[in-house]
């Protein structure tokens, strides 16, 4: 989910979606390119089996955005998985987060509302340079969503946006309709993001087979009126490694080339 962003010169939007970024309205094209200048070094692609705690994760976006910043490190993007946690972004309202449980709970500086991570979901941590590519936050997020509906698209699941709210929907025609007649959609897909000094950070995530009743917890990205839904719940069953590499060559396709890089150089252990 989206909802606000840090950039470079402050605060630029806070409100229920994108509907207005940079005074543009979000386009449903899919024919999104957001590649780098030529000849600069691929997108590090990095992919943790093990969970990672969210506060370690937190502390190598941080640096290595700092590095990327300086020159002295290549954009990357992280997929991993995390244990069951709640965040809350910039825009979170208290009265959205229904019962914690026993579930941690970290505010976070990204864009957004609350949102549930947890094992069976992919996150993506996208830290891209946009100097060397387009100072446009519209267009990025706009590519961000295409990236996650071209993923989709590879298991045959259609993904859409909505001009209202953040993220990519599925209709759900066998649910009962809302409650002002519309058809049902769940959210499968989220995002949310923040720069600074035009290095993005944060990123994506998409539920492949997280146990979805954790979502019950909080009123996910602030929308009541929709609910959220998986691989699995859709009836899709796939891997994690499968939609790995459906990211891998759907991004390549909007973003550029990636190479296979080593973990190890991003997480800082004790």
């Amino acid at each position: 989910m989206v909802e606000s962003l840090d950039h470079p010169s402050g605060l630029i939007l806070a409100n229920e979606g994108y509907s207005m970024v940079n005074n543009q309205s979000r386009t449903t094209e899919s024919s999104v390119s957001f590649r780098q200048q030529t000849g600069l070094s691929p997108v590090e692609w990095l992919v943790t089996e093990e969970l990672i705690p969210y506060e370690m994760a937190l502390a190598a976006m941080e640096r290595r955005v700092e590095e990327i910043n300086l020159g002295n490190a290549a954009e990357c993007v992280w997929l991993l998985e995390h244990p069951p946690l709640y965040t809350a972004g910039t825009s979170a309202k208290s009265e959205d987060l229904v019962n914690a449980g026993s579930y941690p709970v970290y505010d976070v500086g990204r864009g957004g509302q609350y949102t549930y991570h947890g094992p069976g979901q992919r996150v993506a941590y996208v830290m891209l340079d946009l100097k060397t590519r387009t100072k446009d936050v519209r267009l990025f997020v706009q590519a961000l969503e295409q990236w996650l509906i071209s993923t989709l698209e590879a298991f045959n699941i259609k993904g859409e946006r909505r001009e209202d709210r953040i993220g990519v929907w599925v209709t759900r025609p066998e649910k009962p309709k809302t409650f002002n007649g519309s058809v049902a959609e769940d959210k499968i897909a989220a995002l949310g993001i923040r720069l600074r000094k035009w290095v993005t950070f944060h990123g994506i995530s998409i539920n492949v087979n997280p146990e979805l009743a954790h979502f019950d917890g909080i009123v996910a990205c602030g929308v009541k009126d929709h609910g959220v839904t998986s691989f699995e719940d859709l009836g899709h069953l796939t891997t994690l490694f499968d939609v790995d590499a459906a990211l891998r060559s759907s991004f390549e396709e909007i973003f550029g080339p990636t190479v296979l890089g080593e973990v190890s150089g991003l997480i800082q252990t004790p």
